[in-house]
């Protein structure tokens, strides 16, 4: 009989560029007050899930938001394991940026009238462009060279998840693993795996994308589920 790994897999609190309006790929910020709540309700929404192991990026963001996860959810002393690949998107010459202003470039490169109607689309799965395109013309817009392209971001976590699932899965029992990354990290390391009609809008801060690998083999159960977050802040 194999055994199953489950991921929890939640996205960092929300941080100061977040609330800027800033982009924030490799460039970093601290949790802001409303990111340290949101990560300690969802801690308190997993104290039923015992967690064979822990790990997260190496951005600051998410190494907070893991230590509160744990330090609410009862296991603060579970080791937590840094990976570079879990790391968010490069985004170049558009970090720290006004969001807004990297996302009106690429629409108007992919032929959009505003940036609106470009992100509108690229949650409908009956719209030609995807998210792929996007930060793809990120890339060809990058004046830095900086960059990556979809391909790349979904290479490196990948090779992430597989290798913490391979690991976990030669242990003779089920394990959870908590997993924590980033909004568009995790979207595009889970897109080719079953996760594409899913994903209905960005992840919230904190939300839940469950993954069950099994038999050598990736499920991806649900996409930025905000049920456990509720449920700790009524605990």
């Amino acid at each position: 009989m194999s055994s199953k790994v489950t991921f929890y897999i939640a996205r960092h609190g929300k941080t100061i560029l977040n609330t800027l309006g800033r982009v924030q790929g490799w460039s970093d910020s601290p949790l802001t007050e409303a990111g340290v709540e949101v990560a300690e309700f969802l801690g308190a929404g997993l104290r039923d899930i015992h967690f064979s192991s822990a790990f997260c990026s190496d951005l600051r963001r998410t190494k907070e938001t893991i230590n509160i996860i744990l330090a609410n959810q009862g296991q603060n002393d579970l080791k937590v394991i840094e990976k570079k690949e879990l790391r968010e998107v490069c985004f170049g010459s558009y970090e720290s940026n006004h969001t807004h202003i990297m996302w009106k470039d690429a629409a108007l490169y992919l032929h959009y009238t505003n940036s609106g109607d470009l992100l509108h689309d690229v949650f409908d799965v009956s719209k030609p462009v995807t998210y792929e395109q996007v930060v793809n013309t990120i890339k060809v817009l990058d004046e830095m060279n900086m960059a990556e392209s979809f391909i790349e971001v979904e290479s490196r976590t990948q090779k992430a998840l597989f290798e913490i699932a391979e690991s976990e899965s030669k242990y003779n029992e089920d394990r959870n693993v908590l997993l924590v990354a980033h909004g568009m990290c995790i979207k595009f390391m889970l897109m080719n795996l079953g996760a594409r009609e899913l994903i209905k809008s960005d992840l919230g801060n904190a939300s839940i994308s469950k993954v069950i690998y099994e038999n050598g083999e990736f499920y991806v159960e649900t996409m930025g589920d905000m049920s456990y977050v509720e449920r700790g802040r009524l605990l």
